[in-house]
């Protein structure tokens, strides 16, 4: 076992240096990941790596996710709800409607296209094919693969390249340093570190989506927000491992070559994410015309990306990561618990069920 994660982690931590030598962005997770699939795919061998280490990697980005909430940004967020719900609203409706067009133009089942389409999750996605009758779990599974790696390289592209402006990028992904006011830094560390471990299981425990991620993040959140306190900076080579660990994990999860129409349906994937991609970029400029954000925090905000990766941009340009993970946190609460509801509706209307 031990074997087969160095021999992951030789693949891998090359593929995040040569990212970072070219000034990528987000280079030690994009690059691990590029890495470990481009291994894959030209070799044919498969690589290990632990889900446990993912989720340990997940808690600590969680925790510096979370880090920067505050009481002020809670009563801007709570100010934001319905902006937060109409843009997360168009975002799910114009994902359904080219959900429905790779339905029509690549021959998959209506179910199919809709649940490859909605960005709700690369592993919250194919558990709901699993459930909804005439659903394709594996194209389910390659479409959202397409449209994560599409989105997880060409929004920090375009955030860190188009939109940041001459900020001085930091591609290590530092947490911030924290400010006075705090018990023993080694104490609030403990602390801080105890919530964001227990937060992952209890929310794994009552069945949240991402626990390991969501948990940390709502549960530093709180606690920075009831007690005052700034939670203490991580080191930077903590950040840059969980990176990595997070990266080879989703490298080893992807495997395009195990569908045969995959050339049929790549085309009509990226056709969708280009156009979501370029509706979160109008509502970004709406948000930023309305004095809600600036044009890059709308835009992270509104991308359909996940919390991890979007937060982690956010970090990057000195985006605002408390409206960002509100927005992104909004949106995956909605797809999860009303969307697979809406999709079984629009089957059964459009596509009635054959006796």
């Amino acid at each position: 076992m031990m074997t087969e994660l160095l021999k992951s982690c030789l693949i891998a931590v090359p593929g995040g240096v040569l990212f970072y030598f070219l000034h990528l962005p987000l280079p030690w997770m994009l690059g691990p990941l590029a890495a470990v699939t481009v291994y894959k795919t030209t070799t044919g061998n498969r690589l290990y790596w632990p889900v446990e280490l993912r989720n340990a990697a997940l808690i600590v980005l969680g925790y510096a996710i979370g880090r920067p909430f505050s009481l002020e940004t809670g009563r801007q967020i709570a100010g934001q709800l319905p902006l937060m719900a109409l843009v997360t609203m168009l975002t799910v409706l114009i994902s359904l409607l080219m959900g429905y067009i790779i339905h029509k133009r690549a021959g998959v089942s209506l179910a199919t296209g809709l649940l490859g389409s909605v960005p709700g999750g690369l592993s919250q996605m194919p558990v709901l094919a699993e459930e909804i009758e005439g659903a394709d779990v594996t194209v389910v599974t390659f479409m959202q693969t397409a449209r994560l790696l599409t989105v997880v390289f060409s929004v920090p592209f375009l955030a860190t390249h188009g939109l940041a402006g001459d900020i001085a990028l930091n591609h290590a992904v530092v947490s911030p340093v924290a400010g006075n006011g705090l018990p023993q830094a080694e104490q609030t560390m403990l602390l801080f570190g105890l919530i964001a471990v227990g937060s992952a299981f209890v929310a794994r425990r009552i069945k949240l989506p991402t626990p390991y991620l969501l948990g940390p993040i709502l549960a530093t959140g709180m606690m920075t927000v009831s007690s005052g306190w700034e939670a203490p900076p991580l080191p930077a080579l903590t950040i840059i491992v969980a990176q990595v660990f997070t990266g080879i994990y989703m490298g080893t999860s992807t495997n395009i070559a195990s569908l045969q129409n995959w050339r049929v349906l790549l085309p009509q994937v990226l056709l969708g994410v280009v156009v979501v991609v370029l509706a979160s970029l109008l509502a970004g400029y709406m948000l930023a015309y309305l004095g809600v954000s600036t044009l890059i925090t709308g835009f992270l905000s509104t991308a359909p990306g996940g919390m991890a990766e979007m937060g982690l941009t956010a970090m990057l340009v000195h985006a605002d990561i408390s409206m960002i993970v509100a927005y992104q946190l909004f949106r995956l609460l909605v797809v999860l618990l009303f969307v697979p509801s809406l999709i079984r509706f629009v089957v059964k209307t459009v596509q009635p069920q054959r006796s």
